[in-house]
Parts: C-alpha cells; sequence; structure tokens
C-alpha cells in the first residue's frame, strides 16, 4: 500500500509540476506580445485575463518591452495627439489619442515606462472672454497603447504658470510628481499682497494627492521652446534633474536642480561653459548633458561620473548648419536625438557617427519632443489608482 501510494503521489507531483512549468512558458510567450493584442486577449477567457490583469505580469511585460525602446516623437499639437514611433528611422506606427473635450493644447514633458505626462492650461473668463489661464496646468498621466489616462487632482494656487518632473520609483508603477507654484502671500486684511514666494509640493501615486512640502531652494528654469514654458527635465538613477538659470541670463543654465525620493534638494555645478541649446538627457540611468553651440557648429555631450564630477564624453561637429535652431534633443540608450528647426538627426555614441531621418511626413514642426518610449500595460494612476 505504502509503495502503491507513494507511486501515486509522485506521479500526482509530476503531473503538477507539468502543469507550473506550462503556465509558465504561457506566461512568457504571453507577455512578449504587443499591447494591442494583450488587450484582445484578455477577453479570451477568464483565466487569462487575470493572467494579463495581474501586476506581475505587468512587470514581465514591461521587462521584456523596455528591452527594445523606441522613439515617440510629437512634432506638431493639433486637435488630436498624432504619436509617431520610430525605430531604425522609419516611423513603425502612429498612434492617435483624441484631446479630451475642452481643452487647450496638450504638451507631452516626459515619458517613462510607457506612461506620458501631459499638460495644458485651464480656461477662465476675463472680460467677458474665455481665454487659458496662464497660472495653473493640468496634469494628466497616460497610457497611448492602452488609450487609458488619469487626471491629477487641481494643485495649490499660483500666481504664475506651475513647474513640474516626474519620478517613478522605487518599484514599478510608482511615480511622484514635484510642483514649483508661486503661492500669493495673504495680508491681515484678508486682501492679497503683490509679493509672493515659490513654494514646491510633491503628488504620490501611492496616496492619490498632494502634499505642500514648502519654500523651493530654487526654482527650475523656464524652456524658451515650449507654449507653456515647462522645464527641461529627466529623472535619472533615482533623482530628479532640473537647470536653474543664471544670474545674469535667464535663457542659459547656471546650475542643476536636483531632488531624490525622499524630497531631499541639491544642487550640482555645470561643466564649463554653457549655451541656450543645452538639454539634459538620461544615457543608460546616468544624468547627461548636451550642449549645442551654435557658432562653432560643435556640440558636447557629458555624463555625470559622480557628485560634480562630469566627463566630457564626446565633442563633435554638427551635420546641420549654425542657422538651425535646435528644438528639442531626447535620448535613447547610446543614442541622442536632435530636432532642429528642419531636421531630425540621431547621434550614436559607440558608433560616433550621424545619421539623418527622412521623415517628410512629419516634416511640420510646432513645439516638437521626442523622447524614449516602451509600450507597456501600466495603470495611469499607479499600483493603487484608479483611472478615469
Amino acid at each position: 500500500m505504502g509503495e502503491t501510494g507513494d507511486k501515486v503521489s509522485n506521479k500526482t507531483m509530476d503531473k503538477w509540476g507539468e502543469v507550473e512549468y506550462a503556465e509558465n512558458v504561457f506566461v512568457n510567450i504571453l507577455s512578449r506580445l504587443p499591447v494591442k493584442l494583450l488587450l484582445a486577449c484578455k477577453s479570451v477567457c477568464k483565466h487569462w485575463r487575470q493572467v494579463i490583469s495581474s501586476q506581475a505580469f505587468i512587470d514581465l511585460q514591461l521587462l521584456w518591452s523596455k528591452k527594445h525602446p523606441v522613439y515617440i516623437v510629437y512634432p506638431f499639437m493639433n486637435l488630436v495627439m498624432e504619436l509617431n514611433l520610430i525605430d531604425n528611422g522609419e516611423i513603425t506606427k502612429r498612434l492617435t489619442f483624441p484631446y479630451f473635450s475642452n481643452l487647450c493644447p496638450l504638451t507631452i514633458v516626459c515619458s517613462v515606462d510607457g506612461l506620458l505626462c501631459l499638460i495644458n492650461h485651464t480656461w477662465k473668463e476675463d472680460s467677458g472672454k474665455i481665454v487659458e489661464d496662464k497660472t495653473d496646468l493640468q496634469i494628466r498621466i497616460c497610457n497611448p497603447a492602452t488609450r487609458n489616462a488619469l487626471l491629477l487632482p487641481k494643485g495649490s494656487p499660483s500666481g504664475e504658470t506651475p513647474s513640474i518632473g516626474v519620478a517613478f520609483g522605487p518599484r514599478t508603477n510608482e511615480y511622484k510628481i514635484f510642483r514649483f507654484f508661486c503661492a500669493k502671500r495673504i495680508s491681515h486684511a484678508g486682501h492679497q499682497s503683490r509679493g509672493s514666494r515659490r513654494q514646491c509640493e510633491v503628488y504620490s501615486s501611492s496616496t492619490g494627492f498632494w502634499s505642500v512640502i514648502g519654500r523651493a531652494p530654487h526654482y527650475p528654469m523656464r524652456s524658451s521652446h515650449s507654449p507653456m514654458g515647462s522645464t527641461n527635465h529627466v529623472f535619472a538613477n533615482g533623482m530628479l534633474y532640473w537647470f536653474i538659470a543664471s544670474d545674469t541670463d535667464d535663457k542659459i543654465p547656471g546650475l542643476i536642480l536636483t531632488v531624490d525620493m525622499e524630497q531631499n534638494f541639491g544642487t550640482i555645478d555645470l561643466p564649463l561653459e554653457v549655451t541656450e541649446h543645452s538639454y539634459l538627457v538620461s544615457l543608460e540611468g546616468r544624468l547627461s548633458l548636451v550642449v549645442v553651440y551654435d557658432e562653432d557648429e560643435t556640440v558636447n555631450i557629458w555624463v555625470l561620473e559622480d557628485e560634480n564630477e562630469w566627463e566630457l564624453k564626446c565633442s563633435v561637429n554638427v551635420p546641420f548648419p549654425n542657422n538651425e535652431c535646435t528644438e528639442f534633443v531626447g535620448a535613447r540608450e547610446q543614442e541622442i536625438f536632435f530636432v532642429t528647426s528642419n531636421y531630425y538627426y540621431i547621434y550614436d555614441l559607440d558608433r560616433m557617427s550621424w545619421s539623418e531621418l527622412n521623415l517628410p511626413s512629419i516634416s511640420e514642426k510646432s513645439y516638437p519632443v521626442a523622447f524614449a518610449y516602451t509600450e507597456s500595460l501600466l495603470s495611469c494612476g499607479g499600483r493603487v489608482g484608479l483611472e478615469i
């Protein structure tokens, strides 16, 4: 009896091992499918829906997808967001994301793990007319692959257009948004005074609301190439970075402002002389600085090796003339994506070579942006948020 029972038990364990192995193979194969197919697969049966909807599967799908990032380019703001996915110098896919009703033009400020952060001004009544309210921003997190979006709660009242930065981590699909605003002082009589003070507040996807940090030690520098004066910021190695304007010229960076996930602020010196056409990017998770020198028709690419220790990665001639305005710079792995007035170029740091992208179908530009992008199933509201 004992031997028979042991044989039955062993066979049962073997069968269960086969089931587990088959399930792992199934999940592994499924996780490599495009998001559009995965959304369709959710309707096959209840089991498939449960697998695809689980956080473990969402994390696994992102892991595979991040091994093959592409560029997402938004060249021209119009009534429908026309997003172009570019890989190997060609448009591989076009995504459209219809505007929400009654919105001012949307602009993209960052792209992380398949989620985009969008901002736009709100509307207000002024002298009987409906105009843009330049002192406020609506902030949305959207996933163009799943076509879901989340409108964040309204932040604190501001006397001028706020500036933001988006940080992700420490776990997948957790994020914080830092918002710099100008809080108006209130006099004892209850009236707003002319003076104002710049503060910072943070929105956390884990709580779903804003909390005021307090007075900001510095205010991020505004970009002259954005309709809303949005700031060039980048998240790398667990830190958020913005430019701080120079004391002598508000169009040229003077320092770099930093903040970590525990909301500790600091600054980093810039290497040598920079120009108005300076950009912060992330190269394989490291903070990098791209500086275009129009007169010399050169570009310097720096990488931050240690605190306040910059390494000049390369200094090369640009393939475009100095009368071409550099409108945006993005990065993917060891590539730098340049958007100029009339051209699109990629500089490959490994090969030390330039390539021009022939993209006539998106030649028209209006405040263009280009970011590294990877499809994902991530929720716009984070692990515990609700999408609307």
